[in-house]
């Protein structure tokens, strides 16, 4: 036995009397879930941290530090500065001790035997290749949403996980909250009835209008072989690099890609929803051959659907729409129906993408919907509310919520823990973290079919038979992406 599963077996052995326990009976599987963390040194998990931009750095970097953070990995010298900072701020941590590096390849190659888990907080093109490359070395993985960029890397990441028996998690924090288990549990327990339509709404507008700006010297301190990655090359220019690359087909998901694993959760988990009969764009506003649209409106048709949930309910057809960013509007649409570029100005001056429903609830209810981003299920019975994580979960309208009767507990619930608290339990042998790869590759899949659609663009729906597109062969294409030479998939 080497050196590495040795330690590996150790930090194992944190949740086997806990485990030893739940197989006698002796404990009720949501305490189980809520059991904390061994303390010490010997338990605590080394790990590294590629992606320091902004959840990198804010919500990460603090709670691998509480860890034993060993390496961090960034193209940005500026990024690696602002996370050995922030490491810094915690008790104990003495910086000196974490490598850097600008290439994860590298990372790879010289400390793959001295880390249980990495953390990836990069732009989306760049989280399947270090994930499957951990993967492969028996690495455990917690990926930012959404967790792949295309599909075939949502399904290789899926089987990589169980191939190579590794702890996995999607940061799709809401699926370790209240919300979307009560959710879960009132559509379960029959309070809405049938339900047959969904709207999902942000108001996120992650994409453009115009061509790609002109090259521009590459910043002191950037590793830009390294952060263009395994995507094609280009050079440098304005609205990439910390953000803006959501919006560009060649690195981001758009404004699906930016929420999407987070709003649809819900209905992803109570509905059973995993392979639509068709999606089609109802609505779009900008956009172009390379970048994502500022606006859409987006249909994924299900049909019935048996098995759902503890009950293996039966469920009916259900239609889910997708709202984001702005409203395409009379000048605008005229104008793009025209082919006529737009403006940014006028982009900017259109009014919010919101569904319908959200407007007649505001007026019923006599005040406003506070969030960002939301969800309406509209069953035969009534309609609830969630938010952008599954929080202010609610049956509507107040008077519906005060007559139904709470439904009991179905799902185990995650107490006391951070989401990347519950992926080190995983990592150390506990239960499977509650957003493993084998539930996020579903929901990332029915995300990234909603950017499928967004290629084929308005009106041109895709006819999906659960592997490819049975209607527009070429759409196919974008299924699965050539990395780059250099940026090789392990095998």
């Amino acid at each position: 036995m080497t050196a590495r599963l040795k330690r590996r077996e150790f930090i194992k052995t944190a949740a086997a009397s806990a485990g030893a326990a739940a197989g006698l009976g002796l404990l009720d599987l949501p305490y189980l879930l809520a059991a904390p963390a061994p303390t010490g040194d010997k338990a605590k998990v080394r790990v590294a941290m590629i992606g320091c931009g902004g959840r990198g750095v804010s919500a990460h970097v603090p709670e691998l530090a509480r860890q034993n953070l060993v390496a961090v990995i960034d193209p940005d010298e500026k990024h690696i500065g602002d996370a050995l900072k922030k490491a810094g701020q915690e008790k104990g941590v003495d910086t000196t001790k974490i490598k850097t590096y600008s290439d994860y390849r590298k990372f790879f190659d010289e400390m793959s035997k001295e880390v249980d888990a990495i953390f990836v907080a990069t732009p989306n093109h760049h989280h399947a290749l270090p994930s499957l490359i951990a993967m492969s070395h028996g690495i455990g993985v917690y990926v930012e949403k959404p967790m792949a960029f295309n599909i075939w890397e949502a399904r290789t990441m899926a089987q990589y996980a169980n191939k190579y028996k590794v702890a996995t998690q999607m940061g799709n924090q809401g699926h370790s909250g209240e919300g979307y288990r009560r959710l879960c549990e009132y559509i379960w327990a029959g309070a809405l009835g049938n339900v047959t339509e969904v709207y999902h709404w942000t108001n996120r507008a992650n994409g453009g209008v115009g061509p790609r700006p002109p090259a521009l010297p590459v910043p002191a301190g950037m590793n830009w072989d390294s952060w263009i990655g395994p995507a094609p090359f280009r050079e440098y220019h304005k609205d990439l690099h910390p953000h803006e690359w959501h919006g560009w087909y060649d690195f981001g998901n758009g404004s699906l890609g930016n929420m999407a694993c987070h709003v649809m959760d819900g209905a992803v988990w109570a509905l059973g929803l995993s392979k639509p009969t068709s999606i089609e764009v109802e609505d779009i506003l900008g956009g172009s051959d390379e970048r994502y649209p500022v606006g859409t409106r987006i249909r994924w048709d299900y049909a019935a659907r048996t098995g759902v949930g503890p009950k293996n309910l039966a469920m009916p057809p259900v239609k889910v729409w997708w709202y984001d960013g702005k409203k395409a509007g009379a000048q605008n649409a005229s104008a793009q129906q025209a082919g006529q570029a737009l403006t940014a100005d006028s982009v900017n001056a259109a009014a919010a993408n919101r569904p319908p429903i959200m407007d007649e609830w505001e007026k019923k209810l006599g005040r406003k919907f506070n969030t960002d981003s939301c969800t309406f299920y509209v069953g035969d019975k009534g309609v609830m509310y969630t938010g952008t994580y599954g929080n202010g979960v609610r049956l509507l309208p107040d008077e519906f919520q005060a007559a139904t009767p709470v439904p009991p507990e179905m799902i185990p619930r995650i107490l006391h823990q951070s989401h990347q608290d519950n992926f080190f339990i995983a990592v150390k042998g506990g239960p499977p973290a509650v957003a493993s790869f084998d539930y996020s590759s579903i929901l990332t899949e029915v995300m990234l079919l909603g950017d499928l659609a967004i290629m084929a663009g308005k009106g041109n729906k895709i006819m999906w038979d659960g592997n490819q597109v049975t209607n527009i062969p070429a759409m196919n294409a974008h299924l699965r992406r050539q990395p780059r030479k250099g940026w090789v998939y392990p095998a």
